[in-house]
Protein backbone atom coordinates (compact mmCIF):
# COMPACT_ATOMS: atom_id res chain seq x y z
CA UNK A 1 0.00 0.00 0.00
CA UNK A 2 2.89 2.63 0.89
CA UNK A 3 5.64 1.08 -1.50
CA UNK A 4 7.95 4.18 -1.83
CA UNK A 5 6.62 6.24 0.28
CA UNK A 6 7.47 7.82 3.04
CA UNK A 7 5.31 8.74 6.11
CA UNK A 8 6.10 11.07 9.20
CA UNK A 9 4.87 10.78 12.52
CA UNK A 10 5.22 13.20 14.61
CA UNK A 11 5.20 12.54 18.25
CA UNK A 12 6.73 14.46 21.63
CA UNK A 13 8.31 12.14 23.61
CA UNK A 14 8.94 8.39 23.24
CA UNK A 15 8.82 7.32 27.00
CA UNK A 16 6.24 5.31 27.80
CA UNK A 17 2.83 5.75 27.26
CA UNK A 18 -0.22 5.36 24.77
CA UNK A 19 0.96 7.59 22.36
CA UNK A 20 4.47 6.51 21.80
CA UNK A 21 3.47 2.88 21.62
CA UNK A 22 0.88 3.76 18.99
CA UNK A 23 3.27 5.28 17.26
CA UNK A 24 5.51 2.61 17.04
CA UNK A 25 3.06 -0.29 16.27
CA UNK A 26 2.25 2.19 13.17
CA UNK A 27 5.81 2.23 12.48
CA UNK A 28 5.98 -1.14 12.20
CA UNK A 29 2.81 -1.13 9.85
CA UNK A 30 4.15 1.47 7.40
CA UNK A 31 7.05 -0.71 7.20
CA UNK A 32 5.02 -4.26 6.26
CA UNK A 33 3.37 -1.97 4.00
CA UNK A 34 6.43 -1.09 2.15
CA UNK A 35 7.09 2.30 3.29
CA UNK A 36 9.60 4.27 5.31
CA UNK A 37 8.78 5.72 8.42
CA UNK A 38 10.45 8.44 10.18
CA UNK A 39 9.17 9.72 13.92
CA UNK A 40 9.95 13.52 14.24
CA UNK A 41 10.46 13.72 18.60
CA UNK A 42 12.41 14.45 21.30
CA UNK A 43 13.55 11.02 22.10
CA UNK A 44 13.18 8.58 24.79
CA UNK A 45 13.72 5.73 26.25
CA UNK A 46 11.86 3.70 23.69
CA UNK A 47 14.62 4.39 20.57
CA UNK A 48 16.02 1.28 20.81
CA UNK A 49 12.79 -0.39 20.14
CA UNK A 50 11.91 2.22 17.65
CA UNK A 51 15.03 1.15 15.32
CA UNK A 52 14.44 -2.20 16.21
CA UNK A 53 11.43 -1.71 14.27
CA UNK A 54 12.48 -0.10 11.36
CA UNK A 55 11.77 3.57 12.34
CA UNK A 56 13.58 6.41 12.33
CA UNK A 57 14.59 9.28 14.65
CA UNK A 58 14.58 12.82 13.65
CA UNK A 59 15.53 14.24 16.56
CA UNK A 60 14.07 17.78 17.36
CA UNK A 61 12.30 20.02 20.43
CA UNK A 62 8.89 19.04 19.68
CA UNK A 63 7.51 18.51 23.17
CA UNK A 64 8.05 22.25 23.84
CA UNK A 65 5.14 24.76 23.95
CA UNK A 66 7.65 27.52 24.03
CA UNK A 67 6.75 29.78 20.87
CA UNK A 68 9.85 30.79 19.69
CA UNK A 69 11.44 27.09 19.43
CA UNK A 70 7.89 25.93 17.67
CA UNK A 71 8.48 28.29 14.98
CA UNK A 72 12.52 26.69 14.85
CA UNK A 73 10.16 23.30 14.84
CA UNK A 74 7.94 24.54 11.97
CA UNK A 75 11.04 25.80 9.77
CA UNK A 76 12.84 22.54 10.35
CA UNK A 77 9.61 20.32 9.70
CA UNK A 78 9.53 22.22 6.64
CA UNK A 79 13.07 21.50 5.63
CA UNK A 80 12.78 17.34 6.33
CA UNK A 81 9.52 17.13 4.38
CA UNK A 82 11.72 18.23 1.26
CA UNK A 83 14.64 17.18 1.59
CA UNK A 84 13.16 13.16 2.53
CA UNK A 85 10.06 13.66 0.16
CA UNK A 86 7.63 12.95 3.09
CA UNK A 87 4.49 11.61 1.09
CA UNK A 88 2.08 12.17 4.85
CA UNK A 89 2.11 13.45 7.75
CA UNK A 90 0.42 11.62 11.24
CA UNK A 91 0.70 14.51 14.39
CA UNK A 92 -0.07 12.85 17.33
CA UNK A 93 -0.04 15.52 19.77
CA UNK A 94 -0.95 19.33 20.25
CA UNK A 95 1.73 21.52 21.09
CA UNK A 96 3.83 20.11 18.17
CA UNK A 97 0.24 20.14 15.38
CA UNK A 98 1.02 24.18 15.22
CA UNK A 99 4.88 23.42 13.33
CA UNK A 100 3.50 20.77 11.83
CA UNK A 101 0.61 21.67 10.31
CA UNK A 102 2.37 25.31 9.03
CA UNK A 103 5.70 22.91 7.55
CA UNK A 104 2.92 20.68 5.79
CA UNK A 105 0.79 23.33 4.32
CA UNK A 106 3.72 25.28 2.96
CA UNK A 107 4.93 21.90 1.12
CA UNK A 108 1.54 20.57 0.29
CA UNK A 109 2.05 17.03 2.16
CA UNK A 110 -1.33 15.60 3.25
CA UNK A 111 -2.12 15.29 7.01
CA UNK A 112 -3.85 12.72 9.63
CA UNK A 113 -3.91 13.53 12.95
CA UNK A 114 -4.80 11.40 16.02
CA UNK A 115 -7.21 12.65 19.19
CA UNK A 116 -5.61 11.16 22.13
CA UNK A 117 -7.29 12.24 24.50
CA UNK A 118 -10.74 14.28 25.52
CA UNK A 119 -8.91 17.28 26.20
CA UNK A 120 -10.88 19.88 29.00
CA UNK A 121 -11.70 23.31 26.81
CA UNK A 122 -13.47 25.29 29.15
CA UNK A 123 -13.01 28.31 27.41
CA UNK A 124 -12.64 29.62 23.80
CA UNK A 125 -9.06 29.59 23.38
CA UNK A 126 -8.46 26.10 25.38
CA UNK A 127 -11.14 24.80 22.48
CA UNK A 128 -9.22 26.91 19.83
CA UNK A 129 -6.06 25.08 20.68
CA UNK A 130 -7.30 21.55 21.38
CA UNK A 131 -8.77 22.55 17.99
CA UNK A 132 -5.85 21.91 16.08
CA UNK A 133 -5.72 18.53 16.19
CA UNK A 134 -8.93 18.58 13.62
CA UNK A 135 -6.94 20.58 10.93
CA UNK A 136 -5.44 18.03 8.89
CA UNK A 137 -7.10 16.64 6.08
CA UNK A 138 -8.50 13.62 8.56
CA UNK A 139 -8.98 13.01 12.28
CA UNK A 140 -8.66 9.62 13.84
CA UNK A 141 -10.10 9.39 17.20
CA UNK A 142 -9.20 6.66 19.77
CA UNK A 143 -12.68 5.61 20.91
CA UNK A 144 -16.28 6.65 19.40
CA UNK A 145 -16.83 8.56 23.02
CA UNK A 146 -13.83 10.66 21.47
CA UNK A 147 -15.22 10.99 18.43
CA UNK A 148 -18.70 12.08 20.00
CA UNK A 149 -16.52 14.63 21.77
CA UNK A 150 -14.33 16.02 18.73
CA UNK A 151 -17.89 16.56 16.47
CA UNK A 152 -19.89 17.84 19.83
CA UNK A 153 -16.81 20.55 20.79
CA UNK A 154 -15.32 21.34 17.24
CA UNK A 155 -16.39 22.54 13.95
CA UNK A 156 -15.92 19.62 11.87
CA UNK A 157 -17.51 16.93 9.08
CA UNK A 158 -18.69 13.89 10.95
CA UNK A 159 -16.89 12.68 7.57
CA UNK A 160 -13.79 13.99 8.48
CA UNK A 161 -13.26 12.26 11.98
CA UNK A 162 -12.82 8.26 11.78
CA UNK A 163 -12.92 6.38 15.24
CA UNK A 164 -10.02 3.73 15.52
CA UNK A 165 -9.96 2.28 18.77
CA UNK A 166 -6.46 1.72 20.08
CA UNK A 167 -5.31 -2.17 19.69
CA UNK A 168 -3.72 -4.35 21.76
CA UNK A 169 -0.91 -6.74 20.78
CA UNK A 170 -2.19 -10.43 21.10
CA UNK A 171 1.26 -11.43 20.50
CA UNK A 172 1.92 -10.21 24.08
CA UNK A 173 -1.37 -10.13 25.86
CA UNK A 174 -2.06 -14.14 25.19
CA UNK A 175 -2.61 -16.41 28.72
CA UNK A 176 -1.37 -18.99 25.75
CA UNK A 177 2.28 -17.19 25.82
CA UNK A 178 2.58 -16.57 29.63
CA UNK A 179 4.36 -19.55 31.58
CA UNK A 180 2.98 -20.89 35.16
CA UNK A 181 6.44 -19.39 36.18
CA UNK A 182 5.82 -16.29 34.73
CA UNK A 183 2.78 -16.13 36.99
CA UNK A 184 4.04 -17.45 40.05
CA UNK A 185 6.32 -15.46 40.24
CA UNK A 186 4.15 -12.44 39.59
CA UNK A 187 1.83 -13.65 42.43
CA UNK A 188 4.88 -13.87 44.66
CA UNK A 189 6.00 -10.61 43.63
CA UNK A 190 2.66 -9.11 45.14
CA UNK A 191 2.23 -11.28 47.90
CA UNK A 192 0.02 -13.54 47.35
CA UNK A 193 0.53 -16.68 48.68
CA UNK A 194 0.44 -19.99 46.84
CA UNK A 195 -2.10 -21.29 49.01
CA UNK A 196 -3.99 -17.76 49.42
CA UNK A 197 -7.36 -18.23 48.05
CA UNK A 198 -9.17 -15.19 48.65
CA UNK A 199 -10.13 -13.37 45.31
CA UNK A 200 -7.94 -10.59 44.00
CA UNK A 201 -8.08 -8.08 42.16
CA UNK A 202 -5.31 -6.28 40.41
CA UNK A 203 -5.55 -1.88 39.35
CA UNK A 204 -2.77 -1.10 36.85
CA UNK A 205 -2.17 2.17 36.49
CA UNK A 206 -0.10 4.80 37.83
CA UNK A 207 -1.13 6.49 41.55
CA UNK A 208 -2.71 9.50 40.59
CA UNK A 209 -6.31 10.40 42.39
CA UNK A 210 -8.20 10.40 39.23
CA UNK A 211 -7.35 6.67 38.64
CA UNK A 212 -9.43 5.67 41.53
CA UNK A 213 -7.30 3.78 44.12
CA UNK A 214 -8.39 5.70 47.28
CA UNK A 215 -12.15 4.77 45.94
CA UNK A 216 -11.66 1.14 45.94
CA UNK A 217 -9.63 1.61 49.44
CA UNK A 218 -12.90 3.14 50.40
CA UNK A 219 -14.85 0.15 48.70
CA UNK A 220 -13.11 -2.57 50.45
CA UNK A 221 -13.75 -1.11 53.99
CA UNK A 222 -17.42 -0.63 53.16
CA UNK A 223 -17.32 -4.83 52.32
CA UNK A 224 -15.91 -5.10 55.34
CA UNK A 225 -18.36 -3.59 57.13
CA UNK A 226 -21.54 -5.30 54.62
CA UNK A 227 -19.69 -9.08 56.14
CA UNK A 228 -18.52 -9.44 52.47
CA UNK A 229 -16.24 -11.94 51.89
CA UNK A 230 -12.09 -10.98 52.10
CA UNK A 231 -10.29 -9.77 49.19
CA UNK A 232 -6.74 -8.57 47.74
CA UNK A 233 -5.88 -5.89 46.18
CA UNK A 234 -2.98 -4.91 43.85
CA UNK A 235 -2.13 -1.23 42.87
CA UNK A 236 0.53 -1.52 39.85
CA UNK A 237 2.05 1.71 39.23
CA UNK A 238 4.32 4.15 39.94
CA UNK A 239 3.51 6.97 42.05
CA UNK A 240 5.85 8.83 39.62
CA UNK A 241 6.68 11.25 42.30
CA UNK A 242 3.09 11.87 44.03
CA UNK A 243 5.03 10.60 47.27
CA UNK A 244 1.70 12.48 48.93
CA UNK A 245 -0.84 10.09 47.37
CA UNK A 246 0.73 6.89 48.11
CA UNK A 247 1.27 7.47 51.39
CA UNK A 248 -2.21 8.79 52.26
CA UNK A 249 -3.35 5.38 50.46
CA UNK A 250 -0.89 3.36 52.74
CA UNK A 251 -2.42 5.50 55.89
CA UNK A 252 -6.35 4.93 54.81
CA UNK A 253 -5.58 1.24 54.26
CA UNK A 254 -4.19 1.04 57.83
CA UNK A 255 -6.88 2.95 59.21
CA UNK A 256 -9.33 0.71 58.10
CA UNK A 257 -7.55 -2.03 59.01
CA UNK A 258 -6.88 -3.61 55.24
CA UNK A 259 -3.02 -2.66 55.36
CA UNK A 260 -2.47 -6.43 54.90
CA UNK A 261 -5.11 -6.77 52.32
CA UNK A 262 -4.16 -3.38 49.82
CA UNK A 263 -0.85 -4.83 48.49
CA UNK A 264 1.34 -1.08 46.70
CA UNK A 265 4.11 -2.48 43.99
CA UNK A 266 5.16 -0.06 42.48
CA UNK A 267 6.01 -0.30 38.63
CA UNK A 268 5.50 -3.70 36.73
CA UNK A 269 6.88 -4.92 33.84
CA UNK A 270 5.52 -8.08 32.89
CA UNK A 271 1.87 -7.07 33.33
CA UNK A 272 0.54 -10.09 30.68
CA UNK A 273 1.87 -11.87 33.82
CA UNK A 274 0.33 -9.78 36.24
CA UNK A 275 -3.64 -9.32 34.81
CA UNK A 276 -3.13 -13.73 35.35
CA UNK A 277 -2.05 -13.61 38.89
CA UNK A 278 -5.08 -12.11 39.94
CA UNK A 279 -8.42 -13.14 39.87
CA UNK A 280 -10.12 -9.44 38.72
CA UNK A 281 -9.15 -5.99 36.82
CA UNK A 282 -10.32 -2.69 38.03
CA UNK A 283 -10.52 0.05 35.85
CA UNK A 284 -12.32 2.78 38.69
CA UNK A 285 -11.38 5.85 36.70
CA UNK A 286 -13.00 8.99 38.43
CA UNK A 287 -12.96 10.76 34.99
CA UNK A 288 -13.77 9.66 31.64
CA UNK A 289 -10.90 7.19 30.09
CA UNK A 290 -10.57 8.18 26.17
CA UNK A 291 -9.89 4.59 25.91
CA UNK A 292 -8.49 2.73 29.13
CA UNK A 293 -6.40 -0.01 27.72
CA UNK A 294 -6.51 -1.45 31.22
CA UNK A 295 -9.79 -2.24 31.15
CA UNK A 296 -8.75 -4.13 27.34
CA UNK A 297 -5.77 -5.78 28.53
CA UNK A 298 -6.68 -7.90 31.04
CA UNK A 299 -9.81 -9.06 28.95
CA UNK A 300 -7.30 -10.13 26.36
CA UNK A 301 -5.78 -12.15 28.97
CA UNK A 302 -9.31 -13.78 30.09
CA UNK A 303 -9.68 -11.77 33.34
CA UNK A 304 -12.78 -10.13 33.42
CA UNK A 305 -13.21 -6.56 34.12
CA UNK A 306 -14.76 -4.16 36.64
CA UNK A 307 -14.85 -0.41 35.00
CA UNK A 308 -16.43 2.58 35.66
CA UNK A 309 -19.66 3.61 33.90
CA UNK A 310 -18.21 6.56 31.58
CA UNK A 311 -15.88 7.00 28.54
CA UNK A 312 -14.71 4.74 26.25
CA UNK A 313 -15.16 1.85 28.84
CA UNK A 314 -18.71 1.42 28.08
CA UNK A 315 -17.93 0.29 24.57
CA UNK A 316 -14.82 -2.14 25.86
CA UNK A 317 -16.90 -3.77 28.52
CA UNK A 318 -19.66 -5.53 27.85
CA UNK A 319 -21.81 -5.43 31.69
CA UNK A 320 -22.70 -8.70 33.21
CA UNK A 321 -20.43 -10.45 30.11
CA UNK A 322 -17.06 -9.50 30.12
CA UNK A 323 -17.34 -7.77 33.35
CA UNK A 324 -19.08 -5.41 35.21
CA UNK A 325 -19.97 -1.01 34.56
CA UNK A 326 -20.27 -0.12 37.97
CA UNK A 327 -21.21 3.70 39.14
CA UNK A 328 -18.35 6.37 39.07
CA UNK A 329 -17.23 7.50 42.23
CA UNK A 330 -19.65 5.49 44.21
CA UNK A 331 -18.12 3.66 47.39
CA UNK A 332 -21.36 1.80 47.70
CA UNK A 333 -21.51 0.43 44.10
CA UNK A 334 -17.99 -0.58 43.80
CA UNK A 335 -18.07 -2.25 46.94
CA UNK A 336 -21.31 -4.25 45.94
CA UNK A 337 -19.76 -5.00 42.34
CA UNK A 338 -16.56 -6.68 43.94
CA UNK A 339 -18.63 -8.65 46.44
CA UNK A 340 -20.66 -10.10 43.60
CA UNK A 341 -17.71 -10.97 41.51
CA UNK A 342 -15.80 -12.21 44.79
CA UNK A 343 -18.92 -14.30 44.74
CA UNK A 344 -18.77 -15.70 41.42
CA UNK A 345 -17.80 -19.48 40.90
CA UNK A 346 -14.73 -20.28 38.97
CA UNK A 347 -16.81 -21.52 36.01
CA UNK A 348 -18.20 -18.23 35.27
CA UNK A 349 -15.27 -16.31 35.98
CA UNK A 350 -13.93 -18.49 32.67
CA UNK A 351 -16.95 -17.96 30.87
CA UNK A 352 -16.97 -14.48 31.20
CA UNK A 353 -13.35 -14.10 30.80
CA UNK A 354 -13.68 -16.32 27.64
CA UNK A 355 -16.28 -13.70 26.55
CA UNK A 356 -13.81 -10.78 26.94
CA UNK A 357 -10.98 -12.17 25.23
CA UNK A 358 -12.85 -13.58 21.93
CA UNK A 359 -14.64 -9.69 21.91
CA UNK A 360 -10.70 -8.37 22.03
CA UNK A 361 -9.47 -10.71 19.75
CA UNK A 362 -12.19 -9.05 17.28
CA UNK A 363 -12.29 -5.69 17.79
CA UNK A 364 -9.23 -4.41 19.44
CA UNK A 365 -6.03 -5.96 17.96
CA UNK A 366 -3.15 -4.19 16.63
CA UNK A 367 -3.69 -5.79 13.54
CA UNK A 368 -7.36 -4.04 13.05
CA UNK A 369 -5.80 -0.69 14.34
CA UNK A 370 -2.95 -0.60 11.79
CA UNK A 371 -4.80 -1.84 9.02
CA UNK A 372 -7.86 0.87 9.46
CA UNK A 373 -5.07 3.51 9.81
CA UNK A 374 -3.25 2.45 7.10
CA UNK A 375 -6.95 2.93 4.82
CA UNK A 376 -6.90 6.16 6.15
CA UNK A 377 -3.94 6.89 5.21
CA UNK A 378 -4.65 5.54 2.02
CA UNK A 379 -7.67 7.78 1.38
CA UNK A 380 -5.60 10.66 2.09
CA UNK A 381 -3.21 9.96 -0.17
CA UNK A 382 -5.44 9.84 -2.81
CA UNK A 383 -7.06 13.11 -1.97
CA UNK A 384 -10.21 11.83 -0.28
CA UNK A 385 -10.36 12.84 2.68
CA UNK A 386 -9.73 9.60 4.42
CA UNK A 387 -13.50 9.36 4.38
Amino acid sequence: MLQGLTVLQVTPALDTGGVEQTTLDLVRAIREAGGRALVASAGGGMEPELSARGGELIRLPVDTKNPLTMLANGQALKALMERETVSLVHIRSRAPAFAALWAARATKTPVVTTYHGVYGGRTAIKRWYNGVMTRGDHTIANSDFTRDHVLATHPVTPSDVTSIPRGVDLARFSADLVSPERVAAQRAAFGLAEGDMRPSFLLAGRLTRWKGQGLIVEALAAMDRAGAPPVVVVFAGSDQGRTAYSAELTEAAKAAGLAERVRMVGHCTDMPAAYLACDFALAPSLEPEAFGRTAVEPQAMGRPVLAALHGAATETVVDGVSGWLVAPGSTDAWAEAMTTAALTTPDQRTAMGQAGRERVRRLYSLETMCARTLEVYRRVLKGGGGA
